[in-house]
């Protein structure tokens, strides 16, 4: 495809969605809260096919705002489509700015869409001896396709770009004629754009009448010749599959001119861009557009090109775009860059080696004389149980560190390490560094254990920026606009040749893990004031510092598992997924991967005309989730049978089989890692495994906590569980008279509440009563409304509603805290818990209703399920604090949810289990409605629980 002559028109909105969903869970923010995923990767996209793809023309049209025709055609065109993200509406005005800087012309026609404009600029740069490319992801652009007009998918999620020419679209489509598509595209509809189709007629078989019959107009016409179903939707159903052709046609008659030198690359206008790189803090984008030489039509370069003094103006036409003197401004930006993209080859530093007896004469008499310390420690790899030391890195001002290489011998290792023991152990120095409960973990091999105050970068920028991410690399050039070193430079980027620590030069490595401590240091001298400024200095040195310790003894202290039972278990799951996979095999008629969401999908919809009422993926295929499937299992027995065969096959392979996996070959335990920085809520996390996740609401996979057994027989498990802790938090954060006065009697809540909303006496209140009004209160604090209600209690919505309203009327004093919290939302922008504890809430005064709603409940929910997070937390310093007092041999083994497991020695059963319930119960102090435990005691933690 060597043209001279190449036009790429490219589909805005969609390039402006498809750049925001693919950062939609973790969203490009810049210092100022802005999210700029939209506009970064839409940029990318067309910057990167700028230098790759050799244009000599583009353009980017966009859907004009409000209906087009085809909406007055068909009322329910996009009719279900949400709103247009808040942050999209938002990104959009800077995208146009940003092609105008670029001087790519922006189309945008009223009453037409992006699709029928460039349908129409296709056709006609093609008559004039272009090759045009649509760069989109749209299906419907395949009807376009012709010799010499191609559609650009771009490159997605590790994809590479495909270029569909006209054979393409004929094999991949499996039709004839290229006009076929709009045939295939009318007979099986397009959820994304609500486009009817003919019911019940999905790809496969639109492909079958097309090949059959030509065109959609045949198949009506021969209507006579189908049977059954088929036959009766064509006759009955058959104007919707004519309708949905003409929305799915393209028209090339839109209103727009085709004049190539509109469209020919030109000269950026470099102080524009200037300007709006600098207000999105966009360096990279600006550093790699702005230092780029082409010339007009033709292909960037990244070498400089050599001036044209040429006094014909035909002979100057393609001169060098930048070869004219640049600007004081950007001279300025681009040294702005400089320094925001400063690394460790162009920032000053003085990093140490302590390799002789002056070095650590003069380390040690350094360190003598500061109360704090930043340090990391480099290791063979990431678990603490495993990882051996290779050196420690020490920093306590900026741009300043020293590195100890601690050498593989255990003993020499044990030496080194022992003369830096005693400032670890120093309580009165304060100790500073990046996910300290590695190091810590690491150094207790070491016998070391670390005292002292602890201030850790990311827990300390997880309270200032919960939603953000909280890695040094990300945090350095985010604050300090440095970017250090990555880890591959030293150790290589493919797991299979990497290499361990211990390979890398020690010139390397000292540069490298001494400017880990020098950033972190300057990190924590960054990060505090913000701490400070959100009032959440107490909340970190009372709450997260001190779990840092608590977690990393729950993780050495790991859990042991009955290997021998999970494996007798697995042998009994797979005897049963093989009995169910034959029997829906049976049924089925035929052999299918029961795995595969799409055969499924077509063997229940298609195969079976089984009628599919719910909107199709974007991908046009069925969907076959656990929700629409047991919708349909209530009616067909063979839909249950696959969702079981789903079920024990997940539960067999992700913890069934994947448990004896994870022992330990050292402790022969399971060591879980629990995540004090990744919920925004303040919650815990787990992985390996994900203990948060262990199925409980089945019996086979509450049969999983039967493996979590004690560590020997002088052993026994406690579970300590918090009682309905969410509903006692929102009683007490609302005072609601009549939900507080419940649990101060003592009363059972779900009937108390029954007893309130049906207005009987309480002791009259039915199984059926008390069994809505818990689906109602825990609805309640996660803010569903009448419909979800609906739902939930199979009863009708205005029924619903009614619950609702006599709920509220009831208990008013919830409904006053519920919309207070969220005006107070909407007012700071954020809500608290009762610790202090913010989350940030960006959609809260959204213009987008779905948004704001969903900001909304995050509202009332996040203050309930933060100080739940908050106080069993503190409960577990407390209840570590008073085991080391003790000296007590029981351990705190896991924490999952609202519940606390212990592996106890039997002899100190009743003394832990008084010494449990009271921090549990006690942890915040002051509040006025009870809190209540329920423990349990057994072999293994199905019992316990």
């Amino acid at each position: 495809m060597s043209s001279e002559k190449r036009i790429f028109f490219i589909d805005g909105h969609a390039m402006v969605y498809r750049a925001h969903y693919a950062f939609i869970n973790r969203p490009l923010m810049n210092s100022k809260g802005q999210n700029v995923s939209a506009i970064s990767g839409f940029v990318r996209s067309v910057w990167d096919l700028i230098i790759h793809q050799k244009p000599s023309h583009i353009g980017v049209i966009f859907d004009p705002k409000g209906g087009t025709f085809r909406s007055e055609l068909y009322e329910e065109y996009k009719a279900q489509r949400d709103a247009q993200p808040e942050d999209i509406t938002l990104a959009l005005p800077y995208i146009i700015r940003i092609m105008e800087g670029m001087r790519i012309p922006v189309e945008i026609i009223p009453n037409f869409e992006a699709d029928d404009v460039i349908g129409t600029l296709a056709k006609k740069a093609e008559k004039e001896g272009f090759q045009v490319f649509m760069v989109t992801p749209d299906k419907d652009y395949a009807q376009l396709v012709s010799e010499n007009i191609f559609q650009y998918k771009p490159a997605r999620f590790g994809n590479d770009i495909e270029i569909l020419g006209v054979e393409d679209i004929l094999k991949k489509w499996e039709i004839k004629r290229i006009d076929q598509v709009i045939d295939i595209l009318g007979l099986m509809g397009d959820s994304v754009d609500n486009i009817p189709g003919l019911p019940g007629v999905g790809p496969k078989t639109a492909v079958k009448l097309i090949d059959e019959f030509d065109n959609i107009e045949n198949v009506l016409n021969n209507a006579d010749k189908m049977k059954g179903k088929l036959q009766e939707t064509i006759q009955t159903k058959g104007d919707l599959a004519i309708l949905s052709k003409t929305l799915a046609t393209i028209h090339l008659d839109a209103p727009v001119e085709f004049n190539h030198e509109h469209y020919l690359i030109e000269q950026f206008d470099k102080e524009a861009l200037l300007e709006v790189f600098k207000e999105l803090e966009f360096k990279t984008l600006a550093n790699n557009i702005l230092s780029y030489n082409f010339d007009k039509g033709k292909l960037p370069s990244t070498t400089p090109q050599p001036k044209v003094n040429n006094k014909n103006p035909e002979e100057s036409y393609q001169t060098s775009l930048f070869d004219e003197q640049p600007s004081e401004a950007t001279e300025s930006f681009i040294q702005e860059l400089s320094n925001a993209t400063a690394d460790i080859t162009n920032t000053h530093h003085d990093y140490r080696l302590v390799s002789t007896d002056q070095d650590w004469k003069e380390f040690i008499e350094e360190m003598t004389h500061h109360a704090y310390f930043c340090f990391d420690t480099e290791t063979t790899g990431l678990d603490p149980i495993t990882a051996e030391l290779v050196g420690i890195s020490v920093s306590h001002k900026a741009h300043y560190a020293w590195y100890i290489p601690v050498p593989d011998n255990q003993t020499q290792a044990q030496t080194i390490v022992d003369k830096l023991k005693p400032f670890w152990l120093d309580e009165t120095k304060d100790k500073i560094g990046q996910n300290l409960k590695y190091d810590i973990s690491v150094l207790k091999k070491y016998d070391v254990e670390v005292k002292g105050r602890l201030y850790d970068t990311m827990l300390i920028h997880y309270l200032v920026e919960p939603d953000l991410r909280h890695g040094m690399d990300y945090m350095s050039e985010t604050y300090l606009k440095y970017k250090p070193v990555a880890i591959e430079n030293l150790i290589g980027t493919k797991k299979a040749d990497q290499l361990s620590m211990k390979d890398v030069p020690l010139e390397d490595i000292k540069e490298y893990a001494a400017e880990d401590a020098d950033i972190t240091y300057q990190l924590y001298q960054y990060l505090m004031p913000e701490l400070e400024s959100i009032n959440a200095t107490k909340l970190y040195e009372t709450l997260e510092s001190k779990l840092i310790y608590v977690l990393a003894d729950m993780e050495m202290a790991g859990v042991n598992i009955d290997a021998q039972y999970l494996n007798k278990y697995s042998v009994e799951l797979g005897q049963r997924i093989d009995i169910l996979e034959e029997k829906i095999y049976q049924q089925a008629g035929h052999t299918f991967n029961i795995s595969s969401p799409k055969q499924v999908g077509d063997l229940l919809f298609g195969t079976m005309n089984i009628p599919y009422r719910w909107a199709k993926t974007k991908q046009g295929a069925f969907s076959t989730d656990e929700a629409k499937l047991s919708e349909l299992a209530l009616e067909h027995t063979f839909v249950q049978d696959i969702l079981d065969h789903r079920s024990l096959s997940k539960l067999k392979s992700t913890y069934v089989d994947a448990l004896p996996k994870m022992i330990n070959p050292i402790t022969q335990r399971i060591h879980s890692s629990f995540n004090q920085a990744l919920a925004s809520t303040g919650r815990l996390s787990s992985n390996n495994p994900n203990l948060q996740n262990i199925p409980v609401r089945t019996r086979e996979g509450r049969e999983i906590r039967k493996a979590f057994i004690p560590r020997n027989s002088d052993y026994i498990l406690l579970s300590c569980d918090y009682s309905q802790i969410e509903l006692r938090l929102i009683a007490e954060l609302s005072k609601d008279a009549n939900m507080v006065d419940a649990f101060k009697k003592g009363l059972d809540i779900h009937t108390a509440t029954a007893a309130k909303v049906y207005n009987v006496p309480i002791d009259e209140v039915t199984p059926d009563q008390r069994r809505n009004a818990k689906t109602v209160n825990f609805s309640i604090i996660y803010g569903a409304g009448s419909l979800n209600l609906s739902r939930q209690l199979g009863i009708k919505r205005v029924e619903a509603k009614e619950i609702i309203d006599q709920y509220f009327l009831q208990f008013s004093g919830l409904k006053a805290y519920m919309d207070g919290i969220v005006h107070e939302a909407q007012e700071k922008g954020y809500v608290t818990t009762l610790m202090g504890r913010r989350r940030y809430l960006r959609d809260i005064n959204s213009r987008n209703s779905l948004a704001r709603s969903g900001a909304e409940r995050i509202a009332v929910n996040s203050p309930i399920q933060g100080t739940a997070a908050d106080m069993i937390k503190l409960a577990m310093i407390e209840i570590h604090r008073e085991f080391k007092k003790l000296n007590l041999s029981t351990k705190m083994i896991m924490q999952v949810h609202d519940e606390l497991v212990f592996d106890v020695k039997k002899d100190e059963l009743d003394q832990v289990k008084a010494i449990v319930e009271d921090k549990m119960k006690n942890a915040i102090p002051g509040l006025v409605v009870p809190i209540e435990v329920s423990s349990g005691i057994g072999e293994n933690w199905l019992e316990a629980h």
